[in-house]
């Protein structure tokens, strides 16, 4: 599929507008203002501390705009920078307090003491400059005279030249008085590169300056330096953050010509250009090429991943900002879509890398985080809890209304809408009614919010429900992200018939046991009721398996409080043994992680299998005696193989590392 290359086109510029600006001679900082106004350079470098915002005790001089406009500082006529000049316009806010009454003294007020509306107004105005990698902060000091001062009216404005920033550089200025009497202002301008200069002649960094084109070639974007063979030039790739520093993604320092090929899913609204000579003092040239770019935003939304930090906070992590709005919602097992809990709980603002938190008392595997964009399209929806609480449970979600004099009335959230409890519908919480209405009044039902206007309660639905075979899985805890892909295997495995326990969703029940306790209580259960054990072997677990065959035992204070494969071997090992394993237990390991000729032989005396790829056999084997036919069995690997893959993709190629093949840097045309 085509790069839509007219928008690129379009955030480039195909014809630039050429500009003819203004020269100023001489290094120095300058400073100038309106007729009648006096203004004086007190530091063009200093600290910026904006402080609280204080009221004003009579009349003040306050910022109401800023105006910006390009121009020249040349030492010589043909040796100039880009600079960027600032006029900030102040106006009067507040009034003079009027002296007590003659009258009410009994005598007119001393003639010797001046009138306060006879003094002239003063203010600080601060101004603060940022452009990737400098900033800077300057001092101005205007005075107006009592003659210019009407009360909520432009007394004039104070100019500042010049800062001077980067060819093609972003540069974010605020201004403020000092004291603050109101919020600062601010703006962001965009300085031009060579290509829009009408004097890039009088530019020394211009004059040198790598060539950098933007082409498409299929669904490739090409970045073609056409340079000189002896031009040596460093050129990097960075994401534009609004807050903070840029996010380096790839730096090179090359001889040209050269051509730097990017896949277009590498290709994300901020993802940004920098080259610059290797000379000293360089001028660095930065473009962002794909702002339009409708498959950069796809892309930004496809790295987008919701992180959870604590069972209340979460956020948002992105490569780009992404200003968007998220709500809770219920996800009810079924594939059901997930609705949303609007009203009682309304829609956040949300940005990337800002903490949020709901008003949860308890959190529940089936609350999930919507997240929407400013166009109100859902792009993002992800089940933060359900890797630590375990997989969506046969739960309805009741909706508690409390009214005037105690009132209340509940409803259970379903598909269909809010189905009043009790009700005659034929839904299936209508026909649970009785027992939904108990269960709430016998304390089993989980509050998860509570206000003065009502209550939100988990209530389970599992009355007279079929048992699937029990299925304990054990596994090394090797690091977070394979801890995740675990409980992404597990939560799949119990939308079949089957009843999965796992370490991950008991660690408080574990924590209080001890390892051993609580696997010894587990493996009892499991045999008892005729399960399978599925010990999951990763390249830690075949580590720990091969130290207790060599020794026997393992290492003292091993067992940590949340490390239960280890704890298991002492129960595990025996049972392999002495011939007991086959029918109990089954092996499996991922694709691409482990092959399983790399499980110790005493563990191939049960089948092992690899994952996603033998699926349909590892299904078979943990659902017998009661498989399913063939043709059904394929449908529900295909099933758990589409719950799996995303955990996959993120193991795998965590966000922000490119894909194998996918590699930003030179392509086969380099040189050419």
């Amino acid at each position: 599929m085509p790069v839509p290359w007219f928008l690129l086109s379009l955030a480039l510029g195909r014809s630039p507008i050429v500009l003819s600006l203004e020269r100023l001679v001489g290094p120095q900082d300058t400073t100038h203002c309106s007729p009648g106004l006096s203004c004086h350079l007190w530091d063009s470098d200093i600290l910026c501390l904006p402080g609280d915002i204080v009221p004003a005790p009579g009349p003040v001089l306050a910022p109401t705009h800023l105006q910006t406009e390009l121009v020249l500082r040349c030492r010589k006529e043909t040796y100039c920078d880009l600079c960027v000049r600032v006029a900030v316009h102040l106006a009067v806010h507040g009034h003079w307090e009027e002296p007590e009454d003659e009258e009410k003294f009994g005598g007119a007020a001393d003639s010797g003491v001046e009138e306060p509306r006879n003094a002239s107004l003063q203010a600080q105005v601060v101004l603060s400059f940022q452009a990737y990698p400098t900033a800077r902060c300057v001092l101005l000091e205007v005075q107006v005279p009592a003659a210019l001062v009407q009360f909520g009216q432009s007394v004039g404005s104070v100019v500042y030249d010049c800062f001077e920033a980067a060819l093609g550089s972003e540069v974010r200025i605020w201004s403020y008085t000092q004291p603050r009497y109101e919020k600062e202002l601010n703006l962001t301008q965009q300085l031009p590169d060579c290509r829009g200069l009408e004097v890039r002649n009088s530019i020394p960094s211009c004059w040198a300056l790598p060539w950098l084109n933007v082409s498409a070639d299929g669904d490739n974007v090409h970045l073609v330096l056409n340079v000189s063979e002896e031009q040596h030039f460093g050129l990097s790739l960075y994401w534009n953050q609004v807050q903070g520093p840029p996010k380096p993604r790839w730096h090179k320092n090359l001889t040209g010509p050269q051509i730097i090929t990017l896949n277009h899913t590498d290709l994300v609204p901020c993802l940004c250009i920098q080259v610059w000579p290797l000379e000293p003092d360089s001028v660095r040239t930065n473009i962002c090429p794909f702002r339009e770019d409708p498959r950069a935003h796809q892309n930004l939304w496809r790295a987008a991943r919701l992180r959870l930090l604590t069972l209340q906070s979460w956020l948002l992590d992105a490569p780009c900002s992404l200003p968007a709005e998220a709500a809770l919602c219920w996800q009810a097992p079924g594939g059901d879509p997930c609705q949303p809990l609007v009203p009682p709980l309304s829609w956040e603002n949300v940005t990337v890398d800002k903490v949020l938190e709901f008003p949860l008392l308890k959190v529940h595997p089936n609350l999930c985080v919507q997240q929407v964009n400013s166009w109100e399209k859902l792009q993002l929806q992800e089940c933060l809890w359900a890797d630590s609480l375990g997989p969506l449970k046969d739960d309805v979600l009741l909706l508690e209304t409390r009214g005037p004099q105690d009132n209340r009335s509940l409803c259970a959230l379903e598909p269909s809408g809010c189905t009043s409890l009790p009700s005659k519908a034929s839904t299936r919480a209508a026909r649970l009614g009785e027992y939904l209405l108990q269960d709430l009044q016998s304390g089993q039902c989980l509050q998860l919010w509570d206000d003065d206007l009502g209550a939100l309660w988990a209530c389970p639905m599992d009355k007279s429900a079929a048992r699937g075979r029990a299925a304990l899985l054990l596994y090394s805890a090797d690091d977070s992200g394979f801890e995740r892909l675990v409980g992404a295997l597990a939560s799949a495995l119990c939308q079949l018939p089957l009843r999965v326990a796992v370490d991950l969703w008991s660690r408080r029940e574990m924590s209080a046991q001890g390892p051993v306790a609580w696997f010894h209580a587990q493996r009892r259960q499991n045999l008892q009721e005729g399960g399978v054990v599925v010990l999951l072997f990763s390249p830690g677990a075949v580590a720990l398996c091969s130290e207790w065959l060599q020794e026997g035992v393992s290492a003292p204070g091993a067992h940590g409080p949340h490390d239960a494969f280890r704890a298991s071997l002492s129960c595990v090992l025996p049972d392999f043994l002495q011939g007991r394993a086959p029918g109990r237990y089954v092996g499996a390991c991922f694709d691409r992680l482990l092959h399983p000729d790399s499980v110790p032989a005493l563990f191939r005396t049960v089948p092992v299998f690899s994952l996603p790829s033998q699926l349909p056999d590892f299904l078979g084997a943990l659902l017998q005696p009661r498989a399913p036919r063939p043709g059904r069995l394929q449908e529900r690997a295909e099933q758990v193989s589409r719950a799996l893959q995303p955990a996959l993709d993120s193991y795998f190629h965590p966000p922000g590392t490119p894909a194998p093949g996918r590699g930003l840097g030179p392509g086969a045309g380099d040189g050419t």
